[in-house]
Formats: structure tokens, C-alpha cells, sequence
């Protein structure tokens, strides 16, 4: 019996999601620019043909991931911007990045292929793409830190400074994460949210 066509499309996507999490995987040990199609359609399990029927180069893989990672920013920014108290606003966001890095899902390797990529502009264009949505994630983070500042949340200081350091920190776990796994132990949310509270318990 031949499958019908919603089975198909659900075959698809599910090599689709194979193929960038293999592509994730070989790019976050080889970098962009030395990882090929061959790699990641051995990783994924995949003939190469299979995989140049989804993705006819690493440059289009790529850019899904691209388009992924700025969907994810813009949601995030919007999310961050809304009229929930502050600090409740901060331990949701984190929570949800501490607890993607901490899943079985490639989150940590995932943040580190598009920071790369961004960091390096390789492919050329990936900074620009991600210059401004990336902006407006810290200009939101910074507005709520003001927020939470003005409610008597958050510790004082300079917002963007804050906001800087804790980019920061996030950006140490998920590399931590991505060659300690489970070695970091709990998702420390509140170990995080400490900086943005001068110490005090959340």
C-alpha cells in the first residue's frame, strides 16, 4: 500500500530534523567552513544523495539554522517585553535556555554553531543577519532590567552593563554544557539570577 501524501510530508520533515541535527553536530566539531555534505549525511545516517534531495549544499543547511536561531531571538525579544512582572519575566527566560542546553536536543552545540558563526561571519552575511535581532534581544533584557530596577527587583548598576554580563554568563554555560553534559549538574536558574539580584535568594 503506497503512503499517503500527509505520511510523506511527515517522512520529510522528519529527515529534515534528522539532517540539522547531524548538520549541528559536524558543524559545531569540524566549524563551516571544513565540514561537508558528505560528513553530515554520514552523521545523520543518510546516502548523500538523500541528503541533496533536502538540502542542495551546507550554505542552505545553514541558513535554516539561521532562520531558526532568528525566529528564536525575535521571539524571545517580544516575550521578554511583556507586562509580566520583571523578575518573573528574567526567570522564565532563563529557565527555558538553562533547560535547553541541559536537554538531550543539541541546544548547547546548536547556540554555539550560530555564536560561531556570527563571532566569524562565516558563512559571510551570518553577522549582519543576526546583528539586529540579537540588538533588539539586549535592548529588551535591558529595558526589563530597568524595569526590575525601578520596582525594586533587580540590584542597581548600568542596565546595558548588566545585560552585557549576563549574556555573558549565558554564553559560558552553553559552551560549558557542550563538553561537560551532565557534569554542570542542576540547570542553576537561580545561580544566574543572582547577578541580576545583587546576590539576594529569587
Amino acid at each position: 500500500m503506497s503512503r499517503t501524501s500527509a505520511q510523506n510530508e511527515a517522512l520529510r520533515a522528519a529527515t529534515r530534523e534528522a539532517v540539522e541535527g547531524a548538520a549541528i553536530r559536524v558543524f559545531a566539531r569540524h566549524g563551516f567552513a571544513a565540514a561537508n555534505m558528505r560528513q553530515i549525511a554520514a552523521e545523520a545516517g543518510l546516502s548523500i544523495g538523500s541528503i541533496y534531495r533536502h538540502y542542495p549544499s551546507k550554505e542552505q543547511l545553514f541558513e535554516q539554522l539561521l532562520q531558526q536561531a532568528t525566529t528564536g531571538l525575535v521571539a524571545a525579544s517580544d516575550r521578554l517585553s511583556g507586562v509580566e512582572a520583571p523578575l518573573d519575566l528574567a526567570r522564565e527566560f532563563t529557565a527555558t535556555f538553562l533547560s535547553d542546553l541541559a536537554g538531550d536536543h543539541g541546544a548547547a552545540e546548536f547556540y554555539l554553531v550560530i555564536n560561531q558563526g556570527f563571532l566569524t561571519d562565516t558563512p559571510q552575511g551570518t553577522t549582519q543577519r543576526l546583528a539586529s535581532t540579537q540588538a533588539a534581544l539586549w535592548r529588551s533584557f535591558s529595558a526589563l532590567v530597568r524595569r526590575g530596577q525601578n520596582l525594586g527587583e533587580f540590584a542597581a548598576g548600568d542596565p546595558d552593563r548588566i545585560t552585557a554580563y549576563y549574556f555573558a554568563m549565558l554564553s559560558g554555560i552553553a559552551t560549558m554544557r557542550s563538553v561537560m553534559n551532565n557534569e554542570l549538574g542542576e540547570s542553576g536558574v537561580e545561580l544566574v539570577l543572582r547577578l541580576l539580584t545583587k546576590g539576594r535568594a529569587t
